[in-house]
């Protein structure tokens, strides 16, 4: 019953948690602070680290950890053995589940394990990326663009950083380069990786084990949720050798341990300013909340239509809970006053710094108002933008390969090596499910005949005299793009001869002018002034603070700190651990909190003592899925996969009494690994006796 209550209250007031995270995050950076910071490897507080909890870790340590974390579409991961094999979570692996997946085998429903190597099976598009070296270029950078605006700005960027990317991997296919923007334009630095494109999976539980308690148990704690999965790297057909990894903890952490989680967050928007704040909650944020739920709506309601369609949709429907609950929490901090009003005095204290320098006036001048002139020009042009370009086709996969074809037939100065990575990536073996094809192209032009009106003229482009849901059933019907033989020889089309030769990549070729105005008006009225202003700001923060301070999240490498702890909220207090044997209390035999077979089938083998998961004090965000939690020493001892309800807000600010991050225990991996699924090949790699 307290958990209940517990859950109801922090629901209905889950910002207050981001208010004082936010007034944590604001002030002027201290060693003295909180458990709070995604930073990058190149900055980490070493010695605040070591000095709080007794630690000795160094550069090298450093370097160790950094060589064995992994960066996998969308989440993260970890080199747990020397032979490629890599530890993340199950829903970061569901994804290929389900590709491998057929009417007949069902992997995500029943687990996919393997007896041998030659069982693992290759996951479809996915990479493994592991950071091997980190370069300073923001003179480059800010050099390239500088006396620019608009368009001519835009493009001096992105030559400059081409140029530079080109540069760092010279043409090896065996290393990927990305400038990145830190501190908002503050800082660029090239990250370097190394890169496998041959990545198979290994191990992966039932759904109802990674995932027990569904959707109501998401951002909530007690969980008891085996989500973990392996992947393992080839190249050349071969298992990759990774010396650098991280060794394998079977045992369960103790309150007050310390923690550190590598990985790759996404993004957050802790140093935005208040007038995009405010386009954030006013516009952005609600039309994605909108649109999202009435997707999920119809992709619900065709689940319920048959077992294979509830198994194609399983995944999509996952996703778009997860991004809708974060979101929400996300809206319901900006909609708090107080959070809202610890920002404005934030921002107040921040300009008046700067308006006492007369000096660093002179070189800033004011980019909180030139911010809020291009928020009004986002405001008119986030719809069009939105629906002609940013959200076109409405998360379809034939529509993203023809659209990808389609740019690519217009760009003349595309090399040889770039036209055939093209081809290896349109050509492709992808499972298409053509009913979830036409769900979302469908609900995509429907949505855009709502909100641009029926009268606007590319509203009358995209459909002509048809209906959506009339056009959508048509174009799915007659394409021939879920060839992956057909998409190869397209990539060597011109553009008319793509019109000719599909009735989809004829739809692309009419609509993409209009897509592509649209988007470059965006880049040259939003985002190059934003840029430009942003790094203002930021020259601001590091006059005003110092340089003590971590960026906010971009998907790229980052370490955060932290212990093992439990939090009191309201006077009820939740503890850091639950149990294997919890499950089993918890389970009521009705979705979603019907036990998994397997954990039925062998209670009687599972030592309910266990450690299942657990909770630290670690700042984390989206992106962070799947990665390594690791103790002092430098082991794996879990894996993160979630955040408790008081960290929605995590994208605007951090409250250390709060925050928390949800990972499985490698004791509870170890555990199934051996009385659950029986795995002993995997056990033995990872050095469990």
């Amino acid at each position: 019953m307290q958990l209940r209550s517990l859950r109801a209250a922090v629901s209905a007031t889950a910002s207050i948690a981001a208010v004082a995270g936010f007034m944590a995050v604001m002030a002027a950076p201290s060693s003295a602070r909180a458990d709070e910071g995604m930073w990058t490897f190149d900055n980490f507080p070493i010695q605040t680290v070591n000095d709080k909890y007794g630690t000795r870790i160094d550069q090298a340590w450093l370097d160790r950890v950094r060589n064995a974390a992994v960066r996998i579409q969308g989440c993260s991961a970890s080199f747990v053995s020397d032979e490629g094999l890599i530890l993340t979570n199950w829903h970061c692996v569901v994804g290929c589940a389900q590709e491998l997946s057929s009417p007949e085998q069902d992997y995500v429903k029943n687990g996919f394990l393997t007896a041998n190597r030659e069982e693992e099976k290759r996951c479809p598009g996915q990479t493994a990326e592991v950071l091997v070296d980190i370069v300073d270029v923001t003179d480059r950078v800010l050099g390239a663009g500088a006396g620019l605006e608009g368009a001519a700005f835009n493009a001096a960027r992105t030559a400059e950083t081409n140029a530079i990317q080109t540069e760092a991997c010279a043409g090896d296919p065996k290393f990927s380069c990305q400038v990145i923007s830190f501190y908002r334009g503050g800082r660029y630095a090239m990250y370097k990786f190394r890169k496998y494109d041959d990545v198979r999976l290994v191990f992966a539980p039932e759904n109802q084990a990674a995932f027990f308690g569904g959707d109501p148990d998401n951002f909530n704690f007690p969980r008891y949720a085996l989500d973990a999965g392996f992947l393992r790297a080839y190249e050349d057909g071969q298992p990759v050798a990774t010396p650098n990894f991280l060794k394998w903890n079977p045992n369960a952490p103790k309150e007050g341990d310390v923690t550190f989680v590598a990985g790759n967050p996404g993004s957050t928007s802790r140093l935005l300013t208040m007038s995009q704040l405010e386009r954030l909650r006013d516009q952005q944020l609600p039309l994605t909340l909108i649109q999202n739920s009435e997707l999920r709506g119809r992709l619900l309601e065709y689940s319920l239509t048959g077992d294979e369609a509830k198994r194609l949709s399983f995944d999509p429907i996952f996703g778009l809970e997860n991004s809708f609950k974060a979101q929400y929490g996300q809206h319901q901090s900006l909609l708090d006053p107080a959070f809202l009003g610890a920002r404005r005095d934030a921002e107040t204290d921040l300009r008046a710094r700067v308006a006492a320098d007369p000096a660093l006036v002179q070189r800033i001048g004011d980019p909180w108002g030139d911010l809020e002139r291009v928020q009004a020009t986002a405001r008119e042009l986030y719809l069009p933008y939105r629906q002609l370009e940013q959200a076109a086709g409405g998360g379809s996969t034939l529509y993203a390969m023809a659209r990808t074809l389609v740019r690519a037939s217009k760009n003349t100065a595309m090399t040889d090596a770039q036209r055939a990575r093209l081809v290896a990536a349109v050509g492709a073996e992808t499972p298409i499910a053509t009913d979830m094809e036409e769900i979302r192209l469908r609900y995509w032009l429907s949505k855009t005949r709502e909100y641009l009106t029926v009268d606007n003229p590319q509203v009358k482009g995209l459909l002509g005299r048809e209906s959506p849901e009339g056009l959508a059933d048509r174009l799915i019907a007659n394409t021939r793009m879920g060839d992956a033989a057909f998409r190869a020889q397209a990539a060597a089309m011109t553009t008319a001869q793509l019109a000719e030769a599909d009735p989809l990549l004829a739809f692309v070729v009419a609509n993409d002018d209009a897509a592509k105005a649209i988007s470059d008006r965006w880049a040259a009225e939003v985002n190059a002034p934003t840029a430009v202003a942003a790094e203002k700001v930021a020259q601001a923060r590091f006059a005003a603070y110092g340089t003590n301070q971590y960026p906010d999240a971009t998907f790229s490498l980052r370490l955060s700190y932290g212990q093992v702890a439990g939090w009191t909220y309201r006077g009820v207090t939740v503890p850091a651990f639950t149990y294997m044997g919890g499950l089993y209390e918890r389970a009521t035999g009705a979705e979603p909190f019907n036990a998994a077979q397997a954990f039925i089938d062998n209670e009687s083998r599972v030592n309910k003592e266990t450690v299942f998961d657990f909770t630290s004090t670690n700042d984390i965000i989206g992106g962070n899925s799947g990665s390594p939690v690791i103790n002092a020493e430098g082991e794996v001892i879990g894996a993160a996969f979630d955040g408790n309800i008081h960290s929605l807000g995590g994208a605007y600010g951090y409250d250390g009494e709060l925050n928390r991050t949800v990972s499985v225990s490698t004791a509870a991996i170890t555990e199934a690994l051996r009385n659950i699924y029986p795995q002993p090949r995997l056990l033995e790699e990872l050095g469990v006796e």
